[in-house]
């Protein structure tokens, strides 16, 4: 049994399954400040909360099915990747410390669930952000840091169809969305 320490509830509310979460993040109040729901096409929503100063995509709600996912919780580690699902030597070469918030499922850094088409959205997943995130509003602290994001496409609950990988041109999202394509009709 999950709890969940949602706006609006002075206690934790007992969730015991993606149904009961669904019909929680249905309330007007997660449409409301620290929450605002977006639609992401295809039947799906994304519920975004934010998180020290940051919107983060909290909770995946299937419309057709009436389900729902926590894709992030509140310490920003993904919950619907595991490890595995990161494709570690496309991540050779870069600083440890974006490695290490990889081994962590740490999303502290922009995450991004894009728009679903036909079951699949690409997911873009920052561990580590190039140097001006650290700049203070004077222009100082700014560090020589590259942004390294990673991609991944997931189906409707969350769950990667390729693995999360560092890509060198953009066109190979082509390629991830059609293995992911295919992955999911091999679940079907």
């Amino acid at each position: 049994m999950k709890k969940f320490k949602l706006f609006g509830n002075s206690s934790p509310i007992e969730i015991t399954g993606a149904c009961e979460l669904y019909k929680a993040l249905s309330a007007e109040e997660y449409t409301q400040y620290p929450y605002e729901k977006c639609d992401l096409d295809d039947g799906m929503s994304v519920i975004n909360q934010v998180i020290g100063g940051y919107w983060k995509p909290r909770f995946l709600m299937d419309e057709g099915n009436q389900t729902a996912v926590e894709f992030m919780d509140s310490w920003t580690t993904l919950k619907t990747i595991r490890t595995d699902d990161i494709d570690w030597q496309s991540l050779e070469g870069l600083p440890q410390d974006a490695i290490d918030k990889a081994k962590e499922l740490n999303a502290h850094f922009p995450t991004f669930v894009r728009g679903y088409k036909n079951g699949v959205a690409e997911v873009s997943w920052q561990i580590n952000p190039d140097g001006r995130y650290n700049m203070d509003e004077d222009g100082y602290g700014m560090t020589d840091d590259e942004e390294i994001t990673i991609y991944s496409y997931v189906d409707r609950a969350g769950k990667p169809l390729v693995k999360f990988r560092n890509i060198k041109e953009y066109s190979e999202l082509d390629e991830m969305e059609i293995e992911a394509r295919r992955n999911l009709k091999k679940r079907k």
